[in-house]
């Protein structure tokens, strides 16, 4: 789910949203943002935004297949309402300093700063997302976190609003972050008719974790995986970790001890885990009702499987089988 300040609409102060392009530019980020604030919107009874695009280092940039020529230097940075970094090409490489302090500059004079996936490097470079929340693709979090210890890193919402500092999680979560800003800049009937023409939903429920693939691994423990191999194939079945220390043949602290070397987390967890797991997969491949389905994942009651599914993945099942369910073409059973 999005995370933000306020969302009063509000006549934006300053219409001119900069773009800025790097080698090896993300097209499909930076196409988000040329959508959102740079197409002609002549259905709008309003005075649209200024968008124009900066090279982070000056000259000709190439991307995939194509060469990019900026409107103008960083220079323009001075002018901008708001600056938007859409993806960052290298994470591990700091951008130029020029390009930090120009973002320095125009956050102090009151600009907004806005990053796409990855883009959140780029701010992070700059010390201004230091004690506050900020997000990014979930496959960064974990570099962000270490690299950015200072920073409040929340893997599992498509945006957050800081006010002056706003960053995205992945790529689409960008036209969220977009619809947002206008919606503060113009108000809710405004980000609508948008979201209509890019014919996308205006407000997307939930957060990034329902779109990652997340199956639960383990190291190869030859004491408790013929266990955890086990355990899979029961996941109905009242599990406890005493169940499972006794199928190893094990003490029960033993046990814990061991699968927790084994997997990173406690039993119960893991069992929770692989149970939410198994109710996507029947969500995404069968027509079977919520109730049904909490009981052949193991996770008893539809009220106990919405309670999980609102605290892990940020949505309903319901929701979740109307965005991952497959066709029937695609192999769903009945």
């Amino acid at each position: 789910m999005p995370v933000f300040a306020n969302i009063a609409p509000m006549a934006p102060p300053n219409r001119l949203v900069v773009a800025v392009a790097y080698d090896n530019l993300c097209m499909f980020e930076f196409a988000v943002a040329a959508e959102l604030f740079g197409l002609d919107r002549p259905e709008l009874d309003c005075l649209w935004y200024d968008f124009r695009v900066v090279s982070s280092t000056g000259g000709s940039l190439q991307s995939i297949g194509v060469q990019i020529t900026a409107d103008a230097s960083l220079n323009l940075l001075e002018e901008a309402g708001t600056i938007i970094i859409p993806g960052w090409s290298d994470r591990a490489e700091a951008p130029p300093q020029e390009l930090i302090d120009a973002l320095l500059r125009a956050h102090e004079r009151g600009a907004r700063l806005v990053s796409i996936c990855s883009g959140v490097f780029a701010l992070a470079a700059t010390g201004l997302l230091d004690g506050i929340a900020a997000t990014t693709h979930w496959r960064y979090i974990d570099e962000l976190r270490a690299r950015y210890p200072a920073i409040d890193v929340q893997p599992d919402v498509l945006y957050i609003d800081n006010g002056s500092v706003l960053t995205s999680a992945g790529s689409a979560a960008g036209i969220d972050l977009g619809l947002h800003i206008i919606r503060l800049d113009y108000g809710a009937d405004v980000a609508n008719e948008v979201a209509r023409r890019m014919v996308v939903p205006t407000h997307r429920d939930g957060g990034q974790a329902q779109f990652i693939s997340q199956p639960v691994s383990y190291e190869a423990d030859g004491s408790i995986s013929h266990t955890l191999d086990w355990a899979l194939g029961e996941l109905q079945a009242p599990l406890t970790t005493k169940v499972m220390a006794r199928h190893a043949q094990m003490s029960e602290r033993t046990f814990a001890r061991r699968f927790t070397d084994a997997t990173g987390t406690t039993p119960h967890r893991w069992i929770t885990q692989n149970r939410i797991r198994r109710a996507q997969d029947l969500l995404e491949t069968t027509t079977l009702s919520v109730e049904q389905i909490a009981g052949e994942s193991g996770l008893g009651s539809s009220a106990n499987l919405r309670h999980h599914f609102q605290q892990v993945l940020r949505t309903t099942p319901t929701r979740y089988r109307k965005t991952f369910q497959r066709t029937t073409e695609l192999g769903v059973r009945p």
